[in-house]
């Protein structure tokens, strides 16, 4: 990387405040991948006949938890999301028998289990078994059974109902989001990020200081005209200043009540804090804004 003698300065300064992200108490994994969205990722019209069809409260209850709403990538917004009213058909390997350790590859018995257990949502399923089973033929019906997600989170699925920040990979500006409920799972063009200081890595991660040191140093790359990739690959090695109040509460702010002026003060924040200079800050909104 050759750099220009202000890009140098700007960089010697972020890190000599930061720790590297991928040092910090946080674990970033990947969204779901279903395999074949039209069966898993149902409307609320959908979810709304499935539960009709249950036969019974228990089931209805059981089904119901087994629907959670979900995100897509480009449902991902900065400090906040549009819900597309869709919701995912949480239904991981070998279930209902997936706590069962000694199940290895695809179960008849925990097919059985599902039909009895949930026959709802097992028709519903069932539908698409075509498909389904068309998948990853190295994988669909040897390691899994065919109703089940082809991934879901194996070691990780309990932490979407934690808070967590979502985010998205190929973007035009940050636009990182927290969810504090657990409410949202998200697929596999999405990430969450889950740990300590969360409101704090929120409002870096949106500011205008991080887009620069991703899109600029950090691997991000030019993709289109303005876009970038943010992988965590990549943003993993942003040295982050240590937890800041005043950050995470500007940033619990704008999440509830996104403002450009709230966000320039975050930003210009920020700057102060890894010690910029204004002519470094200008060079950086010139190179944002290209």
């Amino acid at each position: 990387m050759i750099l220009s003698p202000i890009e140098l300065s700007i960089k010697r300064k972020i890190e000599a405040v930061g720790t590297p992200l991928k040092d910090w108490d946080i674990n970033i994994y990947r969204g779901l991948l279903t395999g074949y969205n039209d069966a898993f990722i149902i409307t609320t019209q959908k979810r709304d006949e499935i539960l009709s069809n249950c036969q019974s409260e228990d089931e209805r209850r059981k089904t119901a938890e087994l629907i959670r709403p979900i995100l897509r990538g480009r449902d991902i917004k900065r400090y906040s999301y549009d819900w597309a009213n869709l919701w995912l058909i949480w239904v991981p390997w070998h279930f209902p028998l997936h706590n069962d350790t000694s199940i290895q590859g695809a179960s008849e018995r925990a097919e059985l289990a599902f039909k009895g257990q949930y026959p709802a949502l097992y028709n519903h399923l069932l539908s698409f078994k075509k498909e389904l089973s068309a998948r990853n033929k190295v994988e669909t019906g040897i390691r899994y059974e065919w109703y089940a997600l082809q991934r879901w989170g194996a070691n990780y699925w309990e932490d979407f109902k934690r808070p967590k920040i979502l985010f998205q990979e190929i973007v035009q500006e940050s636009q990182f989001m927290i969810d504090t409920d657990g409410t949202f799972f998200c697929n596999d063009t999405g990430r969450i990020i889950v740990g300590e200081g969360l409101y704090h890595l929120l409002g870096i991660m949106n500011s205008t200081l991080f887009f620069y040191a991703i899109k600029s140093f950090y691997g991000g790359g030019i993709l289109g005209d303005h876009g970038i990739r943010m992988k965590h690959t990549f943003f993993e090695k942003f040295p982050c200043i240590p937890i800041q109040e005043k950050i995470s509460q500007m940033a619990e702010h704008l999440s509830q009540e996104p403002e450009p002026r709230t966000q320039k003060e975050l930003d210009d924040l920020v700057f102060r804090l890894y010690g910029l200079t204004k002519d470094e800050v200008d060079y950086i909104y010139t190179v944002v804004n290209q």
